[in-house]
């Protein structure tokens, strides 16, 4: 098969773990951007003819794949991040359910809530962060990853809601100390950390909400 395609819009978004995980693993990709307003004012074609009208959509090669976690686990399958036996693997999606939980509630305060539930939110974080510190803590004291000794796509997924939590309250994980050491070990790999210094990244908001 030929390189990667994703195509997104112009924020980080739903697709920024994807990029996560092509970064680290040395993938190489590129990028078509929709225009939110052409999006929504129907005059992008691609929302009519998407599995779901929804992004991000990967291709690779000839093969065509929509939704972020099934992107996620697709490109865990091909670059073999995806657990070492059947055991790691149901952990490695439990862990990807448990991220995708909390983004949900995270979107729902970023475009819905903001202004009247941010309070709130934050305060509550630490009950939504202490099963992953506590996840991290059952394997290998929480030196390592979230499952066995390998990185998994579960990892990038976590790594970027963790660091919308963080642009959300930089303080957030203060009182998790396993969680807070795996973000700066994550995030120093040499070929993430390229990428998460790259002016592509940087450029792009987290959410069309972030300017």
């Amino acid at each position: 098969m030929s390189g990667y395609k994703l195509t997104y819009f112009p924020v980080r978004g739903r697709a920024e773990p994807i990029r996560l995980l092509l970064a680290d693993q040395g993938a190489s990709w590129t990028e078509d951007e929709v225009q939110l307003a052409d999006w929504f004012s129907g005059k992008c074609d691609l929302k009519r003819t998407a599995a779901f009208g929804q992004l991000p959509q990967l291709k690779h090669g000839d093969f065509v794949l929509y939704q972020s976690n099934s992107i996620l686990r697709y490109l865990g399958r091909v670059h073999g991040i995806s657990g070492s036996n059947n055991q790691e693997s149901g952990l490695i999606d439990m862990v990807n359910d448990g991220v995708e939980d909390l983004r949900l509630k995270y979107g729902r305060l970023i475009f819905i809530e903001y202004e009247t539930g941010k309070e709130k939110y934050i305060k509550d974080l630490p009950n939504q962060l202490a099963p992953f510190e506590r996840i991290l803590a059952n394997n290998s004291n929480g030196t390592k990853f979230v499952v066995g000794d390998k990185i998994s796509y579960a990892d990038y997924n976590l790594l970027d809601i963790l660091h919308c939590h963080l642009d959300l309250d930089p303080k957030c994980l203060a009182t998790f100390p396993l969680l807070a050491a795996y973000v700066e070990r994550v995030v120093s790999r040499p070929k993430l950390s390229q990428y998460l210094k790259s002016e592509k990244r940087n450029k792009r908001p987290i959410t069309p909400k972030h300017k």
